[in-house]
């Protein structure tokens, strides 16, 4: 049998029905069919896989139900979490993490982990208005953020009312399609929610990816660096979020529903 430990974990909230679930594996590095498989037999936005490196140092990978992703925030979160809560990592140490998108690291302040994700760049896009009548609703603005589409709306209202059409926007290319607006709660700076049909997930619950584009769009309209925000899916998550020249640091708090073991060979 596979020496192979797996851990349930919400990401970004501390209820145990909110924030962002991924499954996080830990044990030795399986063959990339193994873990896409894996990921499919979870069927949660992301599962993360980790392989112990050397001393707080693991390389990180996370894969939808049908394709290994470049960057995933839940998943860190959850990966560094349980990395602590096993005590595999000591709590004052920071961990580094190797993934698609470079060196990434975690660090613990009390119940908060931080992050350090790579900032987005995001530029002008004309996009085709078949996307917002899929989603049903009038952007004030459209830009790229990556291979994504990040659309500024008027209001939280207008974001919380949305009710996309996943086939329609299927038919249409694309990755992932952010909405975002202000928030009308004066202890969060701005709200979003995430569309990925395209990957696999319909509607990501917390997404700490997409704040490496949301924090520097709104640190220049708000004029602060430093942001507290909300991802309003249903099951809701809270963010603490600092930009820096080249990087996003964002926090959240975790917590773990189960943990067990897979019991047979994964099939390669």
């Amino acid at each position: 049998m596979s020496n192979i430990r797996l851990f349930h974990v919400n990401a970004f909230s501390r209820q145990p029905l909110g924030g962002n679930p991924a499954v996080v594996v830990l044990g030795p590095a399986l063959p990339d069919a193994s873990q896409l498989a894996m990921a499919a037999e979870f069927n949660l936005s992301e599962t993360a896989f980790l392989v112990q490196l050397g001393r707080a140092h693991y390389q990180l990978r996370w894969f939808t139900p049908k394709v290994e992703v470049d960057l995933c925030g839940h998943g860190t979160l959850a990966a560094a979490h349980v990395l602590w809560q096993t005590g595999a990592v000591a709590a004052h140490e920071t961990i580094r993490f190797e993934t698609r998108s470079g060196e990434l690291l975690a660090q613990r302040e009390d119940e908060w982990i931080w992050l350090d994700f790579p900032r987005v760049a995001l530029t002008p896009l004309t996009l085709d208005l078949a996307y917002a009548a899929a989603l049903g609703c009038q952007p004030r603005q459209t830009l790229a953020a990556g291979a994504k589409f990040l659309l500024e709306l008027a209001s939280e209202e207008e974001i919380r009312a949305l009710l996309p059409d996943f086939h329609a926007l299927r038919a249409l290319p694309g990755r992932g399609v952010i909405v975002t607006a202000p928030s009308n709660d004066p202890n969060h700076d701005f709200v979003s929610r995430y569309f990925a049909p395209w990957v696999g997930v319909d509607e990501d619950p917390v997404t700490g990816s997409n704040h490496c584009a949301l924090v520097p769009f709104w640190a220049e309209r708000l004029g602060k660096r430093q942001l507290r925000a909300r991802q309003i899916s249903a099951r809701g998550g809270e963010l603490r979020l600092e930009l820096q020249e080249a990087r996003v640091l964002m926090a959240g708090q975790a917590v773990t529903l189960w943990q067990g073991e897979w019991l047979l060979p994964p099939a390669s």
